[in-house]
């Protein structure tokens, strides 16, 4: 792709979770009733935190406009958040702390998460008076905060009422299936971007090959958005727009190691891309390349630089799919 350089004047504005995630790398996952001794532990910052960073590293200007706790666990965050440069527009809960994530990580790079919601699952328009979009701007959120009933609804409200020439990016996540199908039709219908994986695109739009969900997708769903991008992991993605261009953007062969946070990460650099003018197509070969990177480091928050994504781009020519055609990505 061309050189995008990370010059943006628009700020990221994250209306999600962040948590404290407990990672321990296990050989396999127990079975039930057994023990088993972790290879190592960690402490990070995690949940929106990865997609923040991920921003942030490809020259994004990040703030935080969710809730941290009063704990052990907001100020953890809250010193993460400082280290990446993150701003937080919302004072810290007074009456709890940040939530928290296991997340167990086996010798296949795959990942197991119990979780526990703190300060992050409840959300009010008071609480979120301070959080202010201008021109610009582009404000993302996750499914886990429509999930939670003490916060999906001022969600919802708020994101409804957001300027129109705001861009809305919204990623489902996993927990969909937890999200009222109200509260979610409310929220695709203002989406100006869809990133989800195939299983959650199904979930949306129902069974079928992607590009026949990816139109159903825009045209049932999100009518009023400018694309879609189904994930795919390892094998890349797949990108719809508003006008029923699409094309399918290969990902690229690694030996992956972690993959914790890698949809977070491919998110965080499409969205940056997007943001100083890259076009969709070029972006998401961008963010393929930023997750595949992130899956070679350990971490859920090991997205790359922008700089270190062009330098892996130029080693890594190849062709992608466009409507059964092959052409240069």
């Amino acid at each position: 792709m061309s050189r995008a350089q990370p010059d943006v004047s628009g700020r990221l504005v994250h209306i999600g979770s962040a948590v404290v995630d407990y990672v321990y790398r296990i050989d396999a996952l127990p079975a039930p009733g057994t023990e088993k001794t972790a290879s190592s532990f960690a402490q990070v910052a995690g949940g929106g935190f990865n997609m923040m960073v991920a921003a942030s590293r490809t020259g994004m200007k990040v703030v935080f406009g969710g809730q941290l706790g009063s704990g052990p666990n907001g100020d953890f965050l809250r010193a993460a958040f400082a280290t990446e440069g993150i701003a937080t527009l919302t004072p810290a809960s007074p009456v709890m702390d940040s939530g928290n994530c296991v997340a167990m990580i086996s010798s296949d790079a795959e990942r197991t998460f119990v979780s526990w919601p703190g300060a992050e699952s409840v959300l009010s328009l008071g609480m979120m008076a301070p959080v202010r979009v201008a021109p610009g701007d582009w404000v993302f959120t996750s499914g886990y905060t429509l999930s939670y009933p003490g916060s999906r609804d001022a969600l919802a409200e708020w994101v409804e009422a957001l300027p129109a020439e705001i861009r809305f990016v919204f990623d489902p996540t996993p927990v969909i299936s937890d999200i009222p199908r109200a509260i979610l039709d409310r929220v695709l219908a203002r989406t100006t971007w869809l990133s989800c994986n195939t299983v959650e695109a199904a979930e949306i739009a129902g069974p079928g090959d992607v590009e026949a969900i990816a139109a159903r997708l825009l045209s049932n769903h999100c009518s009023s958005a400018e694309g879609v991008i189904i994930r795919a992991g390892a094998k890349g993605c797949f990108v719809r727009l508003a006008d029923g261009s699409g094309k399918a953007i290969p990902g690229f062969n690694v030996t992956a190691v972690d993959t914790n946070g890698a949809g977070d990460t491919h998110i965080g650099a499409f969205v940056s891309a997007l943001s100083r003018g890259v076009p969709p197509f070029e972006a998401a070969n961008y963010a393929n390349a930023a997750a595949a990177l992130s899956v070679t480091r350990h971490g859920g928050s090991s997205a790359p630089s922008d700089q270190e994504i062009q330098t892996f781009l130029s080693h890594h020519d190849r062709t992608t799919t466009v409507h059964g055609r092959k052409q240069e990505a």
